[in-house]
């Protein structure tokens, strides 16, 4: 069981280019006003503000408490829920999720509870870490746990998919494919890895010193610095998207 915290405000300083690439995902929704839409894995509410704004309904889910409450006080209707159990009355024109479904390791569980929720001709568009995703930043970060004598596997939050078997899970579900890419996307890190890391690795960090963490921190940097790092262009994380539109046909 991984232990992710997350700090809305750090999110926001640090992790501010995860809402500004998920744009790519409203995109290949082609959301229209009047349409009820759900936001699985909300975070701060960026994007469903951006929703709302052209005329949607949105509601936003997050299994992370300190989360919904950011995104509640941005105004969205959001509430506290696992997507891989949630259960709702409500039906949606369709389902958003950005940067989410890698946190959540039962990913058949989360398709079918897409599917129930979504009307006929429902769309569901999302954008996630893929396979090979921050590969060299995780190798850092596990030898830097084994040197430890800590298992890196119970540490470790992500589950990133592969297009293949991702594709077969929404089509053994019932779901059309209208679209599905794996897409190399090398993101700069203006904040530096270091930051990153205190964002985005805490279940990794769980139960260490201050101290700890910043040995950790600078054993995973030393790893990475050969190939993430640049003179010219700083840090750059080794990101791999998954990006696809299914469609829930109709009846």
């Amino acid at each position: 069981m991984t232990n992710q915290i997350w700090n809305p405000q750090e999110y926001r300083k640090s992790a501010d280019f995860v809402p500004e690439m998920g744009r790519a995902v409203i995109e290949l929704l082609e959301p229209k006003a009047g349409e009820r839409i759900l936001d699985l894995g909300c975070g701060t509410g960026v994007l469903a503000k951006e929703l709302a704004a052209a005329g949607c309904t949105v509601v936003g889910t997050d299994s992370s408490p300190e989360m919904v409450e950011a995104a509640r006080t941005a105004g969205v209707d959001a509430r506290l829920a696992d997507a891989q159990t949630l259960k709702m009355d409500e039906k949606f024109d369709a389902v958003l999720s950005n940067d989410a479904l890698h946190w959540m390791p039962d990913q058949y569980a989360v398709v079918r509870r897409v599917w129930n929720l979504l009307k006929p001709g429902g769309r569901f568009a999302a954008e996630c870490g893929g396979e090979g995703c921050v590969r060299v930043i995780r190798e850092g970060m596990k030898i830097a746990l084994i040197k430890r004598g800590i298992d890196y596997k119970a540490r470790n939050p992500w589950k990133f998919p592969e297009l293949g078997t991702f594709s077969d899970i929404l089509e053994n579900q019932g779901f059309q494919v209208k679209f599905i890419a794996r897409i190399d996307r090398p993101t700069p890190l203006v904040h530096g890895l270091r930051r990153w890391l205190e964002v985005f690795s805490a279940s990794h960090t769980d139960g260490f010193t201050s101290e700890q963490k910043e040995a950790f921190y600078k054993e995973v940097e030393d790893y990475c610095r050969p190939m993430l790092y640049s003179e010219q262009n700083g840090w750059t994380a080794d990101y791999v998207r998954l990006r696809f539109l299914a469609v829930k046909p109709e009846e």
